[in-house]
């Protein structure tokens, strides 16, 4: 079985010729060594994940042809990460493992304490792709636009919960488990503050909405990244596709 797995933007299907990107080339034939006649593995979040084979192979270009499909598309636990921007490296981190944590979207939002604002969208699809390749995953989470987080809780649809994963909690006792094993299975995102946390305002509002949660995250503070991380996974053990 090919090990190598190719995010691609065409339809899949038996006999289907894909181009490849330069990239994409330049990875398969001069950085893997590969050639004509290599098997590789293509997906494109949509048509589930075929094994291909290289039919040409050139420095800055190649095209490979689908042979067999080896997994059908699978959609994933309906889950959004709502988080604020932090440091380039770290929010690169938060995207790599909110891909393999298998989250359906990325919502990034500003908070009062954000401290990095600014999010490339074309940076972090492209983060999205590279760790689906690597992780095996077939569906490619849509990343959002940078909304004011005031903006985003006022149009919230309320048939969806919002965990927030409240750093107040840390040390208060509260059991993580406890919280999730009481909330019904649906639609559910985590919300994560900044580096500097929710503001009293901010954290004000948060109480005051019905289809918000508090989540404890152990009894010490977390650095954003790590409670995403955290968070993921408690709610994909407990009502997500790990159960």
């Amino acid at each position: 079985m090919a090990k190598i797995r190719l995010c691609v933007d065409h339809a899949l299907g038996a006999g289907q010729s894909l181009p490849l990107s330069e990239a994409q080339a330049h990875y398969l034939f001069g950085v893997m060594r590969e050639g004509v006649g290599s098997r590789v593995l293509v997906f494109n979040g949509r048509d589930g994940e075929w094994l291909a084979e290289v039919v040409d192979a050139g420095k800055r270009k190649g095209l490979v042809s689908c042979i067999e499909r080896t997994k059908a598309q699978s959609a994933p636990a309906d889950i959004w990460l709502v988080f604020a921007p932090v440091k380039k490296a770290r929010t690169d981190f938060i995207v790599e493992k909110a891909v393999e944590l298998g989250v359906a979207r990325l919502v990034p939002v500003s908070t009062e304490f954000t401290n990095s604002e600014r999010l490339r969208r074309d940076k972090a699809e492209a983060h999205v792709r590279e760790a689906a390749e690597q992780c095996g995953a077939l569906y490619l989470p849509e990343v959002d636009e940078v909304m004011p987080l005031p903006k985003l809780l006022s149009g919230w649809d309320t048939a969806r919960g919002l965990l927030w994963a409240d750093e107040a909690q840390a040390g208060a006792g509260a059991s993580p488990a406890a919280v999730l094993r009481d909330l019904a299975p649906g639609p559910w995102a985590i919300l994560i503050g900044p580096e500097g946390g929710f503001s009293e305002v901010e954290r004000d509002r948060l109480r005051a909405l019905p289809f918000v949660r508090s989540l404890p995250l152990g009894p010490r503070i977390l650095r954003a990244e790590t409670a995403a991380l955290a968070a993921l996974t408690l709610w994909q053990a407990h009502l997500g596709d790990w159960r």
